[in-house]
């Protein structure tokens, strides 16, 4: 099987790889970081938004995951939000070794993070793999790749001021030299590992394709930090198979592992055990229903899709509790724990799935490639007689949605508004340019009326002010009190 991006010729990789004249020697404050502090991990757990939570990763350590990421966490909620840091960082020290993954755009911001979280890991990891939309209109993750002295600056700041290691996790370029260069840069700007997603930042959804193990392999040969590989990994053999192509140092898996948690272990379990697992966990370390319910719809993604499991999969749609999870899973675990035994056979022309393992069992979800992707579409587009819709872009040229367009042509078709909202009327208050108050008796806004009353000593009825009424309770009320002092 072929792992190279078609988005470039095999000879561009080529020259790319013979223009390296000799491996360089090992950057001693990375190696130290792997094999030292590390421990020299081969099998890691990718950091995934709201999937690598603590009982997720202590699931995963339980079989065979030897280095676990946190979720990316934003760099200014986690400085501003004692909350946010708190679950972020809860029993880390049970929970190692770990390295905490931050996303952002500024250099104060990251470092002012990553020291609140330094003594609680043991590297810092700055998200440069993001492809969502999100990241986009925040200016982070794969959309900082454009600006190389932003991120030397976020680098090299955060590596000077930091007690523990900087590590970084990339996508790649199209072109295998400027890939080269760009991990070159982060590496003189002070990163001590390198992980590299073989995909383009464009590689996402049902358009992502196979990881280029060869845009890893020319990192690999041109740096002197250690280098772990992400992308392609479904089974333990992808692994092995990785390093001895490649040659980094270790194997980051995501996919792979919310389908199978148990794939560093070469084991395929029926979908119930890991399920209960994880939901003991959870009763100690607890988590939203939200990833809960994430999890076990992977966990048990090809059962739930069989017809007969659609009340299963609804009620697991609905339920926000570890008992009515653990319901859910017990259901499907009576039901197919007879197969699992052998005490019945499984007739496979039941149903249609193509799967080379029962539906019961942890095994990889595998994608439709692109092309297939997009000539499905194209055939749903002829047969249902749905015209192709046509691509749509703004001002500058970059494509938008189609809904996106509509509330453009909204906005341009508004007349314009004046500096002064006067929905309330034309007549504004005495004392700013706010509108004033339609039953106010002093012809105030409700802002101004407030001061007037509290230094007048006035009440307003329009604005139910009643600062006087009140001030004479409260005189008479303390004057009732020293009275009935004074007669005791």
């Amino acid at each position: 099987m072929s792992y190279e991006l078609t988005l470039h010729p095999q000879q561009r990789m080529v020259e790319c790889i013979n223009s390296i004249e000799e491996k360089p020697k090992e950057d001693s404050k990375g190696v130290e970081l792997w094999k030292e502090i590390l421990k020299s991990p081969k099998y890691v757990v990718a950091p995934m938004v709201d999937a690598s939570e603590l009982a997720w990763r202590l699931l995963s350590r339980r079989h065979g995951a030897e280095l676990c990421y946190t979720p990316m966490l934003h760099s200014s909620v986690f400085c501003r939000d004692p909350k946010y840091r708190k679950e972020a960082l809860a029993s880390t020290m049970e929970d190692r070794p770990l390295i905490v993954q931050f996303c952002g755009n500024d250099p104060d911001t990251f470092v002012e993070a990553a020291l609140l979280a330094q003594s609680h890991c043991d590297a810092i990891d700055i998200n440069l793999g993001c492809p969502q939309a999100i990241a986009k209109r925040g200016h982070y993750g794969a959309f900082l790749q454009d600006d190389w002295d932003l991120l030397r600056r976020i680098v090299s700041s955060m590596s000077r001021q930091l007690r523990v290691p900087v590590t970084c996790k990339l996508r790649v370029f199209s072109e295998i030299s400027k890939t080269v260069e760009y991990a070159r840069m982060l590496e003189a700007s002070g990163a001590s590992i390198l992980t590299v997603h073989g995909r383009t930042r464009e590689q996402k959804g049902p358009l992502t394709g196979l990881a280029s193990w060869t845009h890893i392999k020319a990192v690999r040969e041109s740096v002197k930090i250690p280098v772990f590989a992400n992308g392609n990994i479904q089974c333990v053999q992808d692994v092995d198979r990785c390093i001895a192509e490649t040659g980094v140092q270790g194997v980051m898996s995501a996919e792979g592992n919310l389908y199978n948690p148990y794939i560093f272990e070469g084991r395929y379990p029926p979908s119930w055990e890991p399920a209960l697992e994880y939901l003991e966990l959870l009763e100690r370390y607890p988590a939203p229903s939200s990833y809960i319910r994430g999890h076990l719809f992977k966990l048990f993604q090809h059962t739930l899709c069989l017809a007969e499991n659609a009340e299963q999969r609804s009620q697991l749609a609905r339920s926000s509790t570890i008992e009515s999870f653990r319901k859910v899973v017990n259901a499907l675990k009576e039901r197919y724990l007879p197969y699992y035994e052998g005490r019945l056979i499984w007739q496979e022309e039941k149903n249609d799935y193509n799967l080379e393992l029962p539906p019961w069992l942890c095994q990889p979800y595998v994608r439709d490639s692109p092309e297939d992707h997009l000539s499905k579409v194209e055939a749903k587009k002829i047969e249902s007689n749905t015209p192709v819709k046509r691509k749509i872009t703004d001002e500058d040229g970059n494509p938008i949605s189609r809904k996106r367009m509509k509330k453009l042509r909204r906005i341009s078709r508004r007349p314009i508004r004046p500096a002064v909202s006067t929905k309330r009327g034309s007549d504004l208050c005495n004392n700013c340019p706010n509108p004033l108050g339609f039953k106010c008796e002093y012809k105030l806004c409700r802002q101004c009326c407030r001061n007037k009353c509290f230094t007048e000593n006035l009440d307003c009825a329009g604005h139910r002010n009643l600062t006087k009424t009140r001030r004479q309770m409260a005189i008479e009320f303390a004057s009732k009190r020293k009275d009935d002092v004074g007669v005791k």
